[in-house]
């Protein structure tokens, strides 16, 4: 038990450090390649910081589990969203870009319901099985390659609200973000295992320890990025990454673990997609409410207050 407290920490701090040295990197080469903060975020780093959910969704399929695969994206998504943004607002509220309200947002949206209406196809429709075939693992990977097409096509440099980034040597900048991937990688898998463990330890249920610490314990980088980039004033490299990796999550994870073997949605209820959905509307609507081109620390705290009631329900119903 001591021996998984100590991994824990270690891994904690590799988080932060990694998700430190990323960001400043990150930020570096947007700028000297004439890209916004926000599309950094919605791909290097969004997709480097999804990338324990890849190892956890496409170990899981390979071993044909399911739960884990679709659990581990439902339940990151719900806390990247509601949790991770809600605690970024708290701490610096983020500017709201026109590309983000009219096409970034609305394609997290997107996204969501694609997820529902092919995972629930019988239950909808009548048609087809409740799950993710191979054909909807290809068509979900379809969209994200369009998805990143569209966004490094329109994309337009220093838009929103980002302080100044210090220019540095290229290949310093790259080395960068190798290693806070690196950091954030290892430290994310040694933070999941030995939470892992110490809850086994403890006689907590593999399932809630599915549904809250594998999920959360996966979305670690992004809450360490986040809160990190909050700290350096870049709001929108923030969000990019959220609304990066809650797409990357859905299109290419989910989609790459449906080709590997088809997914059943059978281990997932109308409360969990119920709340990815509500979490996904949430923050469209808070663009248009209040101060329509900022998500201010009164959207934070009503994602929290969302983020705990989800929370409650599952410690309730375990």
């Amino acid at each position: 038990m001591i021996l998984h407290v100590v991994l824990l920490l270690v891994g904690l701090a590799l988080i932060v450090f990694g998700a430190d040295i990323l960001v400043e990197g990150a930020s570096s080469v947007a700028r000297r390649f004439g890209l916004s903060e926000f599309i950094i975020g919605l791909t290097i780093v969004g997709m480097g910081t999804s990338a324990p959910e890849m190892v956890v969704s496409f170990i899981g399929a390979a071993h044909g589990n399911a739960d884990i695969a679709i659990g581990n994206v439902v339940g990151s998504n719900i806390m990247n969203t509601l949790l991770i943004l809600g605690v970024t607002a708290l701490i610096l509220p983020m500017g709201i870009t026109r590309e983000n309200r009219k096409r970034d947002i609305p394609v997290n949206i997107l996204t969501t319901v694609l997820l529902i209406i092919l995972g629930l196809e019988h239950t909808l429709f009548g048609f087809g099985t409740d799950g993710l075939s191979r054909w909807d693992g290809g068509i979900l990977i379809f969209f994200f390659l369009l998805y990143m097409w569209l966004s490094f096509k329109e994309n337009k440099a220093n838009e929103g609200n980002d302080a100044p980034v210090q220019q540095r040597n290229i290949w310093l900048s790259l080395l960068m973000i190798a290693g806070g991937l690196a950091g954030l990688i290892l430290g994310g898998n040694w933070f999941v295992d030995s939470a892992t463990a110490i809850a086994k330890g403890l006689g907590v249920s593999d399932k809630f320890i599915a549904v809250t610490i594998l999920a959360g314990g996966t979305s670690m980088p992004e809450l360490a990025t986040c809160v990190v980039a909050a700290a350096k004033k870049k709001g929108q490299l923030a969000l990019g990454n959220i609304i990066g990796s809650n797409v990357f999550n859905i299109l290419l994870i989910l989609g790459g673990s449906a080709l590997i073997t088809p997914l059943s949605f059978t281990g997932m209820n109308w409360v969990d997609l119920g709340t990815l959905l509500v979490s996904a509307l949430v923050l469209w609507t808070c663009t248009f409410i209040g101060r329509r081109n900022e998500m201010d620390r009164v959207d934070g705290v009503l994602f929290l207050l969302i983020w705990a009631a989800y929370m409650s329900y599952l410690m309730i119903h375990l």
